[in-house]
């Protein structure tokens, strides 16, 4: 079952139990969806509905944090809970332990021609490290996996 799928039989039962936050952040989503795939013109993708998803939570923590230096806790609280309704649909994200693995081995790739990789090896590093942790299925933020790779190759 797609995301776009459980996320339909999930508003029907919000609606059966007259869950009106659950409901407005689900339909919310589902108009996200909607809107890709409008713009895309076919059906989407199973990782382009999990990008989709990954913004909208990155703009729900954006939002939270806005609102707690604004000083409405009650607002920042509600952004809190979207962002976990929201990340109930997609690939459980990696720990930081299993990113610094897949780090690891991203960068002993990269050295097999001899040379160590250094600063100016980001981009090359990240597509790697990007690429293993799709291929395992797992997702994680991109801030987090950018600091570890920067700190794993400036050792």
């Amino acid at each position: 079952m797609s995301i776009g799928e459980k996320i339909q039989t999930d508003i029907v039962t919000a609606m059966k139990a007259r869950d009106e936050h659950r409901l407005t952040t689900l339909r919310m989503v589902k108009s996200a969806l909607k809107n890709k795939e409008i713009d895309k013109r076919e059906a989407l993708t199973d990782a382009e509905e999990s990008q989709i998803l990954t913004t909208l939570i990155k703009q729900r923590k954006d939002s939270a944090e806005q609102f707690t230096k604004g000083d409405r806790p009650e607002l920042a609280e509600k952004e809190q809970l979207e962002i976990a309704m929201i990340e109930g649909y997609l690939p459980k994200a990696a720990s930081e332990d299993e990113i610094r693995a897949v780090v690891a081995g991203a960068i002993a790739h990269l050295s097999q021609d001899g040379h160590k990789p250094g600063l100016k090896d980001i981009g090359a590093a990240m597509r790697v490290v990007q690429q293993r942790l799709q291929a395992n299925g797992v997702r994680a933020d991109g801030k987090l996996v950018s600091d570890i790779v920067k700190a794993e190759l400036a050792k």
